[in-house]
């Protein structure tokens, strides 16, 4: 068996790096002295990384360039930010470089997350919450007439790759219409497709928009100030894609016009938003510290999914969640 050096840049619970350890035996784990705080971060530049033949984690695209022997980056994220360009994509086609991600470990988290915000957002349970009402009064009655059930109601998913598809799926029993937005429809999608020159009429139409976008050139700010002008009045947005992906400034004010309803934000742009902004004392903006698609097996279905890739690669087969 071919004898790989595996650089892992990130610390991980002990559980987890006893699996990674098993599941890479016959193969050296190369481990920085100061690894990565979360999946989320880069770690520091380390001199080994040039000789490692595979990398885990979220290793530097210049550190790349200048590691010969590297043949496959599986990247511990679904996000790719920084490896999704032009320039990095043309250096991986013309040395044979594989790059995977780490999809299958996030999507239902993410999922979950989003049908959270969104059931949330139908029950009003941040004012129910926040509220003390007896039986009978007017607040009472005006939180029970306006919970909702999301039945009826159409959701617009912007973005739409594997978390979309698993929130489709937990959104069926609930009886909504779903819209999913991509530049180039493939066909495999299971619901409406709306592609660029049918965007402002979907938007008009949804109760709720989702933005999955990645960060990239052509997704900054995407929903700006004319997106958000087409908005059904009242819709409900969610963001769990990229704080990037969305024009704050123009956010803020389509709140305060009370052209959308409410905020529901995963990310944000820088993360965490700095005391004073605006959107934390937005009333009906709610925001949560990028946590979505953490879960309790989070650090052990990342090595697995990275165990199972390794097998396949190992094999000549093709890797799950190849992105370039």
């Amino acid at each position: 068996m071919e004898h790989l050096r595996i650089y892992v840049d990130r610390a991980m619970p002990a559980d987890a790096m006893d699996l990674l350890r098993a599941g890479t035996f016959g193969h050296e784990l190369v481990l920085p002295a100061k690894p990565a705080a979360s999946v989320l971060a880069q770690g520091e530049r380390d001199p080994q990384f040039a000789t490692v033949d595979i990398a885990f984690g979220q290793p530097e695209t210049a550190a790349i360039a200048e590691a010969p022997r590297l043949r496959w980056v599986h990247v511990s994220s679904a996000g790719i930010t920084r490896y999704d360009t032009d320039e990095f994509r043309a250096h991986a086609k013309e040395r044979g470089l594989l790059v995977s991600n780490s999809s299958a470990v996030y999507d239902e988290a993410c999922a979950v997350h989003v049908l959270s915000f969104m059931l949330a957002h139908a029950r009003m349970l941040p004012l129910s919450l926040a509220t003390r009402a007896a039986n009978g009064t007017d607040a009472w009655r005006g939180l029970r007439a306006g919970s909702g059930t999301l039945r009826d109601e159409t959701v617009l998913i912007v973005g739409y790759g594997a978390i979309g598809r698993r929130l489709t799926e937990l959104l069926r029993p609930f009886g909504v219409g779903i819209l999913a937005y991509r530049r180039r429809e493939r066909g495999d999608e299971g619901v409406p497709v709306v592609e660029e020159a049918g965007l402002a009429a979907a938007l008009s139409a949804a109760d709720h928009v989702v933005d999955l976008l990645p960060e990239s050139v052509e997704t900054q700010s995407f929903f700006g100030r004319e997106r958000f002008a087409a908005f059904k009045p009242g819709a409900a947005f969610y963001n769990i894609g990229r704080g990037a992906t969305v024009d704050q400034d123009a956010l803020l004010e389509a709140l305060r016009s009370r052209r959308i309803g409410a905020a529901w934000l995963d990310v944000t742009e820088p993360e965490p938003l700095p005391d004073g902004h605006p959107l934390w004392a937005e009333p009906g903006c709610f925001i949560t510290p990028h946590v979505a698609g953490g879960h309790s097996d989070e650090s052990k279905a990342s090595v697995r999914h990275f165990v199972r890739n390794l097998a396949h690669f190992l094999r000549g087969e093709p890797l799950t969640d190849r992105v370039i």
